[in-house]
């Protein structure tokens, strides 16, 4: 009686994790998406040295950090697949939001400032561990970039 117990309890926290994490998902990336189409006109760009028409703006680091947490469904979709091996999808669609969200908050900081462009766009991750470093727990992602402001304008 007790293991079937714990398996009952094991199976709601998993139909929770699914349906609440899939929930948080989609929410995150209707905010990205929308975020992303309001700031398409700023170049993003990996290229280190501005182009020509660049060249007279004023220089400024530019930043966006983000953590965000695995849910149960998640951990426990991605144990399984462990065991098999293969792709872990469910990684995949968190390290996608945390990178996007870490560009748009970078973004935003330099749209703020007045920028035109971002140059040198850089991409850092991390892994912040969760249970005792049996899982991944949590990831962070910082993004960062040198934003080129019109001389006209201050450097915020």
């Amino acid at each position: 009686m007790e293991a079937l117990i714990k398996i009952g309890i094991f199976a709601l926290l998993l139909g929770l994790g699914f349906f609440f994490g899939r929930r948080a998902e989609a929410k995150h990336y209707k905010s990205i998406l929308s975020r992303e189409d309001a700031l398409r006109s700023l170049v993003v760009s990996t290229d280190r040295f501005p182009p020509p028409e660049y060249m007279n703006h004023h220089a400024g680091l530019v930043s966006g950090n983000v953590v965000i947490s695995v849910d149960y469904f998640k951990q426990v979709s991605a144990g399984l697949r462990g065991l098999v091996g293969g792709r872990i999808r469910a990684y995949e669609t968190l390290l996608d939001r945390a990178r996007r969200e870490a560009l748009l908050r970078m973004q935003e900081q330099a749209h703020a400032a007045g920028a035109e462009a971002i140059i040198n766009t850089k991409l850092e991750t991390s892994r912040i561990s969760g249970n005792g470093n049996k899982g991944i727990g949590s990831v962070e992602v910082l993004a960062y970039g040198t934003a080129l402001i019109p001389t006209h304008k201050n450097l915020g």
